[in-house]
């Protein structure tokens, strides 16, 4: 519970205080460290597991492989992902498959990773091959991701996530005659794009943003705050990165609309409403784009506050202008 709500001491604390620790409280362990951006201590705990003579089971090499992608380490991935079989007689099953797809990925290898996919003892899922066409929209492989987002669209019509990140891929070639080709599909399926969605308690309350919400009874306070936000950070030395924003609108546009994204939004309101040196918790449900991970690591600096941000794929711990998963994510 401490590690799923980056908590890192207070679950070392009830860790350290367990006389009978068995695979699962390991497991907890070892995912909740390379999920909150403490890799090299996720693995180190893994290797202190088998000196306690506790035995690592498929979910134990989830938490592994997944501390290897939160940090590139592909040598270090390939050599666990060999060792579930040769050394654990376990059979590795999709998940860890797709751990090591995003590995690669991640890590910019895309032939190697698609090869991983073509040759895997089961039919991959849409994860896997969405692990990849992700690798793709952040390494710049239109042409396999275009190819991919196709396959995937076919494979899983109704997923918003798939339909936008291809829809990305062509804004950013600037064609925009496919961009609104994949729109038009999109209506046709009835598939409508999940918005971001920011949500930070205060005072007991848990408090939801959108993206260019302004529906919140503080939102005047909120905008106060955001202009405060925008003249540091630009004397911090923050511009935007406007490539986050793929609509064919000019540029001043572009910046607005980034200002407007649910996490900073969440931000002005907790640096309001919280004072330090509690942190300001916030939880995401899409990734975090890079203009706001970026925007985080200033705030935190010029603010003096830490901030703990949950996205959909791990947490980002932000303290002094930089993020514990050292900008790799």
């Amino acid at each position: 519970m401490y590690m799923k709500c980056g908590c890192v001491e207070n679950a070392l604390e009830v860790f350290q205080g367990t006389t009978e620790k068995g695979v699962s409280t390991w497991n907890a362990l070892i995912l909740g460290l390379a999920m909150n951006g403490l890799v090299e201590k996720s693995l180190e705990m893994f290797s202190e597991m088998k000196k306690c003579g506790v035995a690592p089971n498929e979910i134990t090499f989830i938490g592994v492989l997944g501390a290897c992608r939160h940090m590139g380490l592909v040598d270090e991935g390939r050599r666990h992902f060999d060792s579930i079989v040769q050394e654990h007689k376990i059979e590795p099953n999709i998940k860890h498959y797709g751990c090591m797809v995003d590995l690669l990925g991640r890590a910019g290898m895309l032939k190697e990773a698609e090869e991983l996919i073509e040759s895997m003892p089961m039919t991959p899922d849409v994860a896997t091959w969405g692990a990849l066409l992700g690798a793709c929209k952040k390494h710049g492989d239109h042409d396999m991701g275009e190819r991919i987002g196709r396959k995937l669209i076919e494979l899983d019509p109704d997923h918003d996530g798939f339909h936008v990140l291809l829809s990305n891929i062509y804004a950013s070639k600037g064609n925009w005659d496919d961009v609104h080709e994949i729109r038009e599909i999109m209506v046709q399926h009835g598939v409508v794009k999940m918005p971001g969605c920011s949500m930070i308690e205060a005072n007991g309350i848990v408090h939801e943003f959108l993206a260019g919400d302004n529906k919140h009874p503080q939102i005047e306070e909120i905008e106060k705050k955001l202009d405060e936000m925008a003249k540091k950070l630009k004397m911090e030395g923050y511009a935007p990165d406007t490539n986050e924003v793929s609509f064919d609108i000019d540029e001043e546009e572009k910046e607005t609309a980034l200002f407007r994204h649910s996490e900073k939004l969440a931000i002005a309101f907790g640096l309001i409403c919280t004072s330090p040196p509690t942190p300001i918790r916030i939880i995401k449900n899409l990734r975090i784009c890079n203009d706001c991970h970026m925007a985080a690591k200033f705030i935190s600096k010029a603010f003096s506050r830490d901030i703990v941000l949950r996205d959909r794929h791990r947490f980002h711990h932000f303290k002094q202008g930089s993020c514990s998963c050292k900008d790799y994510w």
